[in-house]
C-alpha cells in the first residue's frame, strides 16, 4: 500500500497541473486563432487529472465496515 503522505503529495502535484491547464485553456479560449484540436486535448487531460485526483482522494478515506 502506498503511504498516505505520498498520496497527498501526488494529489497536490496533480491539482497544480489541473490549475495550470485551467489557465492555459482560458488563454486559448480567449485567443481567436486557437487550435480546436489542441483545446480538446487539453480539456480531456484536465478531466483525466480530475478523475485521478478523485481516485487518489478515495484511497485516503479509510474503509468503514458495513
Amino acid at each position: 500500500m502506498i503511504p498516505s503522505e505520498d498520496i497527498r503529495r501526488r494529489i497536490i502535484e496533480l491539482e497544480v497541473e489541473h490549475r495550470d491547464l485551467d489557465a492555459v485553456i482560458e488563454t486559448l479560449t480567449n485567443d481567436i486563432r486557437h487550435e480546436e484540436l489542441q483545446l480538446r486535448r487539453l480539456k480531456k487531460r484536465k478531466l483525466q487529472l480530475k478523475d485521478h485526483i478523485t481516485l487518489l482522494k478515495m484511497q485516503l478515506i479509510p474503509d468503514i465496515p458495513a
